[in-house]
């Protein structure tokens, strides 16, 4: 998840995560941490991220085992992968690839 380009769920904030992070913290009477590693890069940062850490082969993992459509749609394989394509995931999603494959999110 990531704050950056999210669309607009409250869940996807940093705070959000945070305030779990001290419930959870609280209610387990441990420390608990959260990691979010992708919360300050965009979209196309990420695509980029996992060319870099995994190559072609795990970019192409992620386009057909990953999809972020908020109604679920794995019926319908875009470039970007699987989703509706009109819920704001769906936009976000594919813009990003768009700017990943043209070389804006390195």
């Amino acid at each position: 998840m990531c704050e950056t380009d999210y669309s607009g769920y409250p869940d996807c904030r940093d705070d959000t995560i945070k305030a779990m992070q001290v419930a959870l913290t609280l209610g387990m009477d441990r420390r608990f941490v959260l990691h979010t590693p992708l919360m300050w890069i965009d979209k196309a940062e990420s695509w980029a991220l996992t060319e870099r850490l995994g190559g072609a082969v795990l970019v192409d993992i992620l386009l057909e085992e990953t999809h972020t459509c908020y109604i679920g749609d794995r019926t319908t394989r875009h470039s970007w992968g699987y989703g509706c394509g009109a819920c704001p995931a769906c936009q976000l999603r594919a813009t990003g690839y768009e700017r990943y494959r043209t070389g804006e999110g390195t």
